[in-house]
C-alpha cells in the first residue's frame, strides 16, 4: 500500500477475467491517490488477454464493471488501464479505434480522437455529470473511427454513423434505455449543438423536437451537459465558455411556456393547429436569440 501498487496477490487472479475490468476499476478509483497497476500485475492480464480469457465475459459483467468504473473519481484511467493491457480492442472496439485517429487541429488541438474523448470524461466528471451523461460522453464520437482514411482529418457525416455504433454497442452490451437513448442522441447531435449560435430559427426548432427537450427536460439538460463536455474536452479550451448551452436552455424555457390551449379555443385543431404552434415557436425562437446573440455581443 505504502508503494501505491495494485498488484494480484495469487495466481488465481488468472482464473476470472473479470479481474482485469476490476482492476481498471480500482485504477479509476484511486488515481488522485496514486495508484498504479504494478508490472506484473500488468503483465499478466496481458497474457490473459492474449489467451482470449475476456472473450468469455458476459455482457452483464462487462457493463456491471464499465458502468461503475464511470461513476469512479478518474473514469479515464479504467479505459486507460484496460488499452495498456491490450483488453480495450477486445472489449470495446468502437473505443479503442478512435486512438490514432486525427482531427482538424484548429478545433481540437490534442489532435488524437482517443485522447480527445479522455480529456471530454475528465471535463464531464469536472462539470459534476452523472453517470448517464459520463456514458455519452464516453460513446460521442465513435464515428471518427469509421471514417476513411483518405478523408481524414475531416469527419463529415461521423454523427450518423456514432449514432448507428452507439446503438449497436448498447444493444450487444445489453446497456440500459436511459444510457442508450442518450448515448445515441448526443452522438447524432452534439455538433448540431456547437453550432448553435449559427443555426437558423427552423432548424433550432427542429433540434428541440428531435431531441424530445419538451417532454423529456432532464434528459435534455443531460445532452447539453455532454455537448459541454466534449467542448471544453480540448487541448487548451479545457476553461472556455460554451454560450451554446445557455441559448439552447433559454430557447428550451421559450418554447415551453407556449400553449396549445389557446389555439384550441381559437378554433384551431389538426395540421392548422400544429402549424400555428410551429408559427409562435419559431417566433418565440426568434426573438430569444436574438436579444442572447446581443447580450453575447456587448461583452
Amino acid at each position: 500500500l505504502e508503494a501505491r501498487w495494485l498488484r494480484h496477490v495469487s495466481p488465481a487472479f488468472a482464473e476470472d477475467p473479470v479481474r482485469i475490468l476490476r482492476v481498471a476499476r480500482f485504477s479509476a478509483r484511486y488515481a488522485a491517490l496514486g495508484f498504479r497497476v504494478a508490472p506484473e500485475t500488468l503483465e499478466l492480464m496481458r497474457a490473459m488477454v492474449a489467451g482470449g480469457e475476456v472473450d468469455h465475459l458476459t455482457p452483464e459483467r462487462v457493463w456491471a464493471e464499465t458502468v461503475r468504473a464511470l461513476g469512479e473519481v478518474c473514469p479515464k484511467r479504467f479505459i486507460e488501464t484496460l488499452r495498456d493491457c491490450d483488453a480495450l480492442a477486445r472489449i470495446f472496439p468502437e473505443l479503442d479505434r478512435l486512438f490514432g485517429v486525427p482531427q482538424p487541429p484548429t478545433h481540437h488541438p490534442e489532435i488524437d480522437t482517443g485522447i480527445h474523448t479522455l480529456m471530454a470524461l475528465t471535463q464531464a466528471v469536472r462539470l459534476g455529470a452523472d453517470v448517464v451523461t459520463r456514458f455519452a460522453v464516453l460513446v460521442h464520437d465513435f464515428g471518427k473511427g469509421m471514417t476513411p482514411p483518405e478523408e481524414w482529418p475531416r469527419h463529415v457525416g461521423h454523427e450518423d454513423r456514432g449514432a448507428d455504433l452507439v446503438r449497436i454497442f448498447c444493444q450487444r452490451l445489453r446497456v440500459p434505455s436511459l444510457h442508450r437513448e442518450l448515448g445515441v442522441l448526443t452522438a447524432r447531435y452534439h455538433t448540431h449543438c456547437h453550432r448553435a449560435l449559427e443555426l437558423r430559427p427552423g432548424t433550432l426548432l427542429k433540434i428541440l423536437q428531435s431531441l424530445d427537450a419538451l417532454r423529456k427536460p432532464q434528459r435534455f439538460a443531460q445532452f447539453l451537459l455532454a455537448c459541454e463536455a466534449d467542448a471544453r474536452g480540448r487541448l487548451g479550451l479545457e476553461q472556455r465558455d460554451y454560450p451554446q448551452a445557455e441559448l439552447l436552455r433559454r430557447l428550451h424555457q421559450a418554447v415551453s411556456g407556449i400553449q396549445a390551449r389557446p389555439l384550441v379555443e381559437q378554433g384551431l385543431s389538426g395540421l392548422a393547429l400544429a402549424e400555428a404552434l410551429r408559427r409562435e415557436r419559431l417566433a418565440v425562437i426568434t426573438k430569444t436569440r436574438r436579444i442572447f446573440n446581443s447580450v453575447i455581443a456587448s461583452g
